[in-house]
């Protein structure tokens, strides 16, 4: 079946579009106002866009009433955030994060979550997250309702039991058991359902065909 996005209402297209395109990965945001007050949320338009430099991108909509969620006011205000993923035994926190808390609440402390303090930028991460990507403000992209925000990753932390060789820098994915986001209110998934599938090479291209 065909949709015409262009006559159809934006609603519509945002329900096709997020029961498709998944899983997709959660940033787990955590932004400080210019006062300090902290502010985490978690989005699921998320994930990285280039290696050289690393940039990851979010996309940051609007309250119900349109003004600018605190992520994106923070991140306007301060040009930093850091982009902690989400471990499967700390979803019932994100989910808490979710929660329309008035402005000025810190969304850490009502999940009962850590903060660290980060490296290279000054808000937090999460000390209960695997990874947590200390970001600076490289681009801001209006993209209608929605602010896309790209941020150069400047730092980057992951818990040293998922470190396999510091040296070569490889990382124990699996043991990081980082979830996604599914379709529909409350649907996740976690990355432990694997398959592993070797990229062809040319050469072994041309021989299966002659095979």
């Amino acid at each position: 079946m065909m949709f015409d996005f262009e006559k159809m209402s934006p609603a519509d297209c945002y329900k096709l579009v997020v029961s498709t395109v998944v899983p997709r990965p959660i940033a787990w945001v955590v932004t400080q106002d210019e006062a300090g007050v902290v502010n985490a949320a978690p989005y699921s338009f998320f994930n990285a866009f280039s290696s050289n430099p690393v940039v990851v991108g979010i996309g940051c909509g609007p309250r119900p009433e349109g003004s600018p969620k605190d992520t994106l006011a923070n991140i306007k205000a301060t040009g930093q955030f850091v982009v902690c993923l989400v471990p499967f035994s700390h979803i019932q926190h994100m989910n808490i994060t979710a929660t329309d808390f008035a402005p000025g609440v810190d969304e850490l402390a009502e999940a009962e979550l850590t903060q660290v303090p980060s490296a290279k930028v000054k808000p937090p991460r999460i000390g209960e997250s695997p990874v947590a990507l200390e970001c600076e403000t490289f681009q801001l992209v209006e993209a209608g309702e929605h602010t896309i925000v790209l941020g150069k990753v400047v730092g980057m932390h992951v818990r040293d039991d998922a470190v396999m060789d510091p040296a070569r820098h490889y990382i124990d994915t699996p043991k990081l058991d980082l979830v996604g986001r599914m379709h529909g209110r409350g649907w996740y998934a976690r990355t432990t359902d694997r398959v592993e599938v070797p990229r062809l090479t040319m050469a072994e291209w041309e021989a299966r065909k002659k095979g």
